[in-house]
């Protein structure tokens, strides 16, 4: 959510931050809607004051007997009264106007992001690792024969529809296991907190950090009211709702494992095929709350995180920054890491890094106490993949892929497949 004294100060800079990302001026109406509002409030003052004024008067002249002048008086009293109240609900029904608008304006990119439309326009910043060279035809995942018997999407279709697998076999187990070494990464090597939440939030979670009420309809809601989360980024920020956190336990940095939701309501068509697309996967997300003098250098930090952890699993990926218009709604600046999938002859995404400012705090009303005292400030967020578990599942057994069906495994997956180093082509661990 956006500070409505920074737009009044500089409505300029505000409109040109948002044309980085392809967006029409929003000053003219948000800027009319708080003069009106602000205009309201103003009136209701003045009303205020004069009712308090006539009633002060109304007392003097029962006091010294004058009938005429305290009926008068009276009325005037009623007057303003209602003149306040009214003023008081159209200030009131303006301010929800204005925080309505205000909710679904994006936020605005860093001076550093680079311009441009969609994904032809992100910037690669490095590189890492190189496509192994194959004697055969990659093929994709849900494609290679010790894959087929461990992926079931036909079994899934009749159970919950399009966009589902049953995982069995061996691709059960090194799918569990990537969660598993994910986490033990983030955990040992990079000082993050494991943190374990609730899959179902209230609805004030969502619009924290920037959901609802734009994107609903890209998230499930159950009969109760409750949300299902599109990932724990959710629940890992929504942390600090509400709350004044002391500035010396910043930063905090948290990683969840979940299960996660999303309708996909806005991608009919696209990677319908295999796992690349679900409505129900995994994640091993990264969050971290921190303050504004280090949120830049956070987001550098969280990127290394993730990729590091493609680096451990050996697989090729590039690193790219997004342009302003391929960027998502609450997001300052975004690294994608976008790993080699040999099936597809391309680099996908796998792990989305974003620095999001106070822009979810202003929504949650998060803040910490400055150590020398002073007015609490708002926090800054950061949230990052580490890594989608499903999309690290699809590239370990694409880039692991042999000629006979089988997949050689990462070496950093053996301790946690009881040392199981390969996929045989039927299906098993050996």
């Amino acid at each position: 959510m956006h500070d409505i004294r920074a737009i009044r100060d500089n409505a300029a800079a505000f409109d040109a931050a948002l044309a980085l990302r392809g967006l029409a001026p929003v000053s003219p109406e948000i800027l009319s809607l708080d003069a009106d509002r602000r205009s309201r409030i103003a009136a209701a003052e003045a009303a205020q004051a004069e009712q308090n004024k006539a009633s002060k008067e109304a007392g003097a002249a029962k006091g010294r007997g004058d009938e005429a002048e305290f009926e008068r008086l009276r009325a005037l009293v009623s007057a303003k009264k209602d003149e306040n109240a009214s003023l008081q609900a159209e200030a009131a029904a303006l301010d929800g106007q204005l925080r309505k608008l205000l909710l679904d304006i994006p936020n605005l990119p860093l001076d550093s992001v680079p311009p441009g439309a969609d994904e032809n326009d992100n910037v690669e910043i490095r590189r890492w690792g190189e496509p192994r060279a194959l004697d055969f035809t990659p093929v994709e995942h849900y494609q290679i024969a010790g894959v087929r018997p461990g992926m079931d999407f036909e079994t899934a279709a009749k159970l919950s529809g399009a966009r589902f697998v049953v995982l069995q076999k061996g691709a059960a187990r090194v799918h569990r296991a990537l969660a598993q070494f994910m986490l033990d990464l983030h955990i040992e090597q990079h000082g993050l907190t494991e943190t374990w939440t609730p899959v179902l939030v209230l609805s004030e979670m969502m619009e924290g950090t920037g959901q609802l009420p734009k994107f609903g309809e890209d998230s499930y809601q159950t009969r109760e009211g409750f949300w299902l989360i599109p990932t724990s980024e959710v629940t890992l920020t929504n942390t600090v709702n509400g709350d004044i956190v002391d500035h010396a336990s910043l930063p905090r940095r948290m990683v969840a494992h979940s299960q996660c939701f999303r309708s996909e309501a806005g991608s009919a068509g696209r990677d319908t095929a295999g796992m690349l697309r679900q409505h129900q996967f995994e994640k091993v997300e990264m969050v971290s709350i921190t303050d504004a003098e280090n949120g830049v250098a956070e987001h550098a930090r969280m990127t290394r995180c993730a990729e590091a952890v493609l680096e451990a699993l050996g697989l090729p990926y590039r690193t790219v920054v997004l342009c302003g218009g391929d960027m998502g709604f609450g997001a300052r600046i975004t690294h994608d890491l976008e790993v080699w999938l040999p099936g597809q002859g391309k680099y996908r995404e796998i792990s989305s890094v974003s620095y999001c400012g106070d822009f979810q705090a202003r929504r949650m009303n998060a803040r910490y106490r400055p150590e020398g005292g002073g007015k609490p400030e708002f926090v800054h967020t950061l949230n990052g993949s580490g890594l989608a578990v499903g999309r690290a599942l699809i590239a370990v057994l694409e880039n692991g892929q042999q000629a006979d069906g089988s997949v050689i495994l990462p070496e950093a997956l053996h301790p946690y497949l009881r040392g199981k180093t390969r996929l045989g082509a039927d299906g098993d661990l050996v």
